[in-house]
């Protein structure tokens, strides 16, 4: 027996041949077809992450922008508490000379202020400053003269013997002024003392002033 004749060991006909070629082509198939999904699932994985990293790069360039408006923000408000500082400064410092200016001219003005004598020339000179302050009127000579009438210049003098003395109210000082007459035409910042010479020269002028215009308008008792 020859061996093509054998059967089971036949070679592979043509049908067969066919039908190998066609798994093989559908294997193909499914194959590529397997990879074609891989493939496009990486391009959209690709596709999907660009609007992650473009997230990305805004997100950046937001924060910068808003580190940027912080600092400017920060130079703004360093600038206006520096201004305001400095405005504080020179307020204190304008406050601090108008106050030493006060006390200059305070200074000056008591400096100013004249030191009179211990005596009958000392006394009408003190009191004409005061009255030139308050206003009442009056001359050396009108006060001097009605002094040495009145009191001889003794600030220490004192009537008992007129009508105001037989009433109980002796007139005294340098310009001779009774009790009511000293209260009512006192003048403050003088001594109330009807026997101190400058407040007895002034309450003196001071009411003469009331009555007659002036102590220079005295010519006798009054």
């Amino acid at each position: 027996m020859s061996a093509s004749s054998t059967p089971g060991h036949s070679r592979l006909t043509k049908a067969h041949k066919l039908s190998i070629s066609g798994v093989a082509t559908l294997g193909a198939a499914a194959l590529a077809f397997s990879l074609v999904p891989a493939g496009a699932a990486e391009t959209e994985t690709a596709i999907s992450a660009a609007p992650v990293a473009w997230t990305q790069v805004v997100d950046g360039a937001q924060t910068k922008a808003v580190q940027q408006n912080l600092s400017v923000q920060q130079v703004v408000a360093a600038k206006a508490a520096s201004d305001a500082a400095a405005k504080a400064k020179a307020k204190a410092a304008a406050d601090a000379k108008k106050d030493r200016g006060q006390k200059t001219a305070a200074s000056r003005s008591a400096t100013r202020t004249p030191v009179f004598a211990n005596n009958l020339d000392g006394w009408i000179k003190e009191s004409l400053f005061i009255m030139k302050r308050e206003g009442i009127p009056g001359s050396y000579h009108g006060i001097h003269r009605n002094v040495m009438r009145e009191s001889s210049g003794n600030p220490l003098a004192i009537n008992n013997w007129d009508i105001n003395a037989r009433n109980g109210i002796p007139s005294k000082g340098l310009l001779q002024v009774i009790a009511p007459t000293f209260k009512a035409y006192h003048v403050k910042g003088t001594k109330f003392d009807q026997y101190d010479p400058v407040a007895n020269i002034v309450a003196a002028c001071n009411y003469a002033a009331d009555r007659y215009g002036s102590m220079d308008n005295v010519n006798s008792a009054y």
